[in-house]
């Protein structure tokens, strides 16, 4: 299936207001789902830990979230999100690391197809949202460029 086709697809689902579509054509399967009600984009900082101390209890407390700021690079399409073009190779950018608009930033493969992201932006990555291996959806924020 040509990544014109999936294109279609997306736009279906988006104008549809559908939550899921599943495609099978021969031996190619596609599943394309969205979240209908989507919070806003708000990433955790790593911390060091204190030492723990004895407060009263709070009642379903929501946790305090920052929001980190900069250009936020989502993910094209549906597919494995890797950070190295191999196993054993150095990642192609980490956390603090200077990019300019066209260097590469990872690999989704979708499909047995390898797809390089590039960046649409210079800048320094303040934030890398996805594990390596992880499963990422179409329009699912992977990078924080500042």
């Amino acid at each position: 299936m040509d990544l014109r086709k999936l294109k279609k697809l997306i736009d279906l689902v988006e104008e549809s207001g559908i939550s899921e579509l599943e495609l099978t054509e021969g031996e190619e399967k596609v599943r394309i789902s969205r979240h209908l009600a989507q919070a806003p984009v708000q990433f955790a900082q790593p911390y060091l830990a204190a030492a723990p101390v004895a407060a009263a209890p709070v009642a379903a407390a929501e946790p305090v979230v920052p929001v980190i700021e900069g250009h936020v690079v989502k993910s094209p399409m549906v597919g494995t999100f890797y950070r190295a073009p191999s196993p054993d190779a150095k990642s192609f950018v980490d956390i603090g690391s200077s990019v300019n608009a066209g260097d590469t930033l990872c690999i989704i493969e979708a499909m047995k197809l390898l797809n390089e992201i590039e960046a649409d932006k210079s800048g320094v990555i303040k934030a890398i949202l996805v594990e390596n291996g992880q499963p990422v959806e179409y329009g699912e924020p992977l990078f924080i460029i500042g």
